[in-house]
């Protein structure tokens, strides 16, 4: 700019030398006003320098106009530069409040989960705990029940045995160590059980007409019996009732009975079960109540000192009244106290089948009750066979009376005793059997009966007759049944 004024000037001062200078005033492109002094030269008929100058205005004025646009270019730039700078700050300021709330956010929500975590994990020890203890409690059941299973399987090998044993028709022999043996016993070498149908024929090719064996009894034993009051001949048995039945093989042959002279702690409804297959039978099952016994809740066993034999056993008086194993000698044995009383051998009395009933089972000797006390039937060899019956002391075993009756023992399935009279069944199998003898104490004389019994279950193995319910007790092929009875007016 300032050399365009120094040649402004210069012009002026030469055209002043020259000629005059005219002024002109318009206005420029912009709209301003602009004074313009013009003076012609009067040798050069144009001006090299003007056009330079020219030129150089419009290069300054190009210049101008590109400097004016790359400002506003670079105007239009920063003001973008501060709207993204603005909109950074703006997202940088949420971005930080955004930072801090984010981890108050991620805090709780930590803190949520470590509460849920801790939650479980106690959950999760107490279900541990809860399996450690089942898995223990279920140990301990898989012990027992593999003890049991032992025992089952060693009871189903031995009933296994025994059943071999019994199709073949023999037991093991038993033998008693000779510091156990009772008096007056004696080795007996084995016992052949006889099946059923062997029996059967053995009976009947064995039996002899009661009067080819009829005997009188002495005269010092034709005594009658006392105390009969109320008492009559059996006339009427009843279909049999069936109590219980035994759940094992060793109950197919056993005896039950109830006291009909209960002392305490026992009563009328106490009733005692024992099974009696087997070598070495001890057991006896105690039931406080009828609907125990019924239902197969013992309340206490009994674990004899001495094995018994035969299903001939009664309870009387608070004893347990029973023939020991391989010997002629009964047994007093005291319930409530647990102990044996006293011992007694049955002179000349044949054991260990040498006269039993015709089924069998070590049946020599067979005790009873009636409404006149304790009784024994047995048989001697002095008596041919035929059924002997005595009459015992409860409390010493002595014979207080005895009868020799016209019946063989080997010929009758069972006996029992009424009112001082001895009545045998003819068989232990046939659903039409009878009772077939009656033997009378009080007159020392016989009579047949055809009074019919059955035998529900087809192997009758005991049968007794209880004084205080007026009922027969019989055991028959598993089954504890009962029979109601009919007695004639005395």
């Amino acid at each position: 700019m300032p050399a365009i004024q120094l040649l402004l000037l210069a012009c002026l001062a030469w055209g002043a030398g020259a000629r005059a200078a005219q002024l002109r005033k318009a206005n420029d492109r912009s709209g301003r006003c602009q004074y313009t002094f013009t003076v012609a030269s009067p040798s050069e008929s144009s001006c090299p320098e003007q056009d330079q100058a020219m030129a150089a205005i419009q290069g300054l004025e190009r210049d101008s106009s590109t400097q004016r646009a790359e400002l506003e270019s670079t105007k239009a730039r920063l003001s973008s530069l501060e709207s993204l700078l603005h909109r950074l700050n703006l997202d940088q300021a949420a971005g930080s409040q955004e930072t801090q709330e984010g981890p108050q956010r991620d805090l709780g929500a930590l803190r949520r989960d470590r509460d849920q975590l801790q939650t479980q994990v106690r959950e999760l020890e107490v279900a541990y705990s809860n399996l450690l203890r089942d898995k223990l409690a279920l140990e301990e059941e898989k012990r027992r029940l593999g003890q049991e299973n032992t025992d089952l399987a060693r009871r189903l090998e031995s009933s296994s045995q025994e059943a071999e044993q019994l199709r073949r028709g023999q037991c093991l022999q038993v033998r008693v160590p000779p510091e156990e043996m009772l008096p007056g016993s004696r080795e007996v070498s084995q016992w052949n059980l006889d099946t059923m149908a062997f029996q059967e024929l053995k009976s009947e090719l064995t039996e002899v007409p009661a009067s080819g064996i009829l005997k009188e009894s002495p005269s010092n034993h034709s005594r009658t019996v006392e105390g009969d009051s109320g008492c009559g001949q059996l006339v009427w048995v009843g279909q049999p009732v069936t109590l219980r039945t035994a759940e094992t093989l060793t109950g197919k042959y056993g005896v039950w009975m109830r006291d009909p002279k209960p002392v305490h702690p026992y009563t009328r409804e106490t009733t005692w079960r024992i099974d009696t297959v087997g070598v070495d039978i001890r057991q006896v099952f105690e039931y406080n109540l009828v609907s125990d016994f019924m239902q197969g809740y013992p309340s206490k066993v009994h674990v004899l000192p001495r094995p018994l034999e035969s299903t001939g056993a009664v309870v009387y008086a608070g004893s347990l009244y029973f023939q020991g194993a391989e010997s002629r000698t009964v047994i007093r044995y005291q319930l409530n106290t647990e102990a044996v009383k006293t011992m007694k051998e049955i002179p000349g009395a044949g054991y260990h089948g040498q006269f039993p009933y015709s089924w069998g089972g070590y049946t020599d000797i067979d005790l009873a009750v009636d409404e006149t006390g304790l009784w024994v039937i047995y048989s001697t060899e002095e008596a041919k066979g035929a059924i002997v019956l005595s009459q015992l002391n409860p409390e010493n075993l002595e014979l207080e009376r005895t009868w020799e009756t016209n019946i063989r023992k080997q010929s009758v399935a069972n006996a029992f005793v009424i009112c001082g009279t001895l009545y045998t069944i003819s068989s232990y199998s046939s659903a039409d059997a009878t009772v077939n003898f009656a033997y009378n104490t009080g007159t020392g004389s016989s009579r047949s009966l055809t009074i019919p019994f059955r035998n529900h279950y087809k192997y009758t193995s005991m049968v007794d007759y209880n004084p205080s319910e007026r009922k027969l007790f019989a055991w028959d092929n598993f089954n504890m049944v009962t029979y109601d009875i009919k007695l004639s007016k005395q």
